[in-house]
């Protein structure tokens, strides 16, 4: 995101909603954090980290593609090679079972054309969660990760994260982790601005205590 878009999100947010004004006036217009480790320019290499990092910390997942990456040079692997290798070789690397099949899952989704790469850039948000969601082991959390951090699409709620749905729960002071349902609703007044709305209440977490 540029800076001129989130300074117009900004504006919308702080006057569409006095929660998240509050919020952004205590972290600031400028510095927000991404969560997730990036690089990977290609929609390809975004997905094979995803799926990597899956359930996983940032550092595990981190270590376990590297080790992927090193045992092709280096290098992520192309799909062809996901499916010429050896399964229980590619758990070496610390991949799991269901892991090393999702991996499988997509690089077949890829080859087969059933996942058209290229055209996910024209895609609307909700066409792109549903080409990604056929693939074996992409979520729809999974498929908003890839919206939010790779595509950097700017209205994206990600209902299914539990760092979201905690954030609002405390912002909020709802006696619960919201649905998905009260999520939206919340979320309502943010359009067009809701991947905004999702990095600043990420942020507010930084300086939460971990729950008991």
């Amino acid at each position: 995101m540029n800076a001129t878009a989130d300074a117009a999100g900004i504006q919308h947010l702080r006057a569409a909603d006095p929660v998240l004004a509050d919020i952004i006036a205590r972290h600031g217009p400028d510095g927000l954090s991404e969560r997730r480790e990036g690089g990977q320019r290609e929609h390809y290499g975004a997905l094979v980290r995803a799926i990597v990092g899956q359930q996983l910390s940032t550092k595990a997942a981190a270590a376990i593609y590297r080790r992927l990456a090193d045992r092709f040079g280096g290098r992520e692997p192309t799909p062809q090679e996901i499916l010429d290798d050896d399964p229980d070789e590619l758990r070496s690397v610390g991949l799991s079972r269901a892991k090393v099949s999702f991996l499988r899952s997509l690089a077949e989704h890829v080859l087969d054309g059933s996942l058209e790469l290229e055209s996910l850039d024209e895609l609307p948000d909700d066409q792109v969660i549903t080409e990604l969601t056929a693939v074996k082991g992409l979520g729809v959390w999974t498929a908003h990760m890839f919206l939010i951090f790779h595509l950097e699409r700017p209205d994206v709620l990600a209902v299914g994260d539990l760092g979201i749905r905690r954030a609002m729960m405390i912002a909020y002071e709802l006696p619960e982790l919201p649905t998905p349902a009260t999520m939206e609703q919340i979320a309502a007044p943010w359009r067009p601005h809701r991947t905004l709305a999702c990095r600043y209440l990420w942020r507010s977490l930084q300086n939460e205590p971990d729950p008991v």
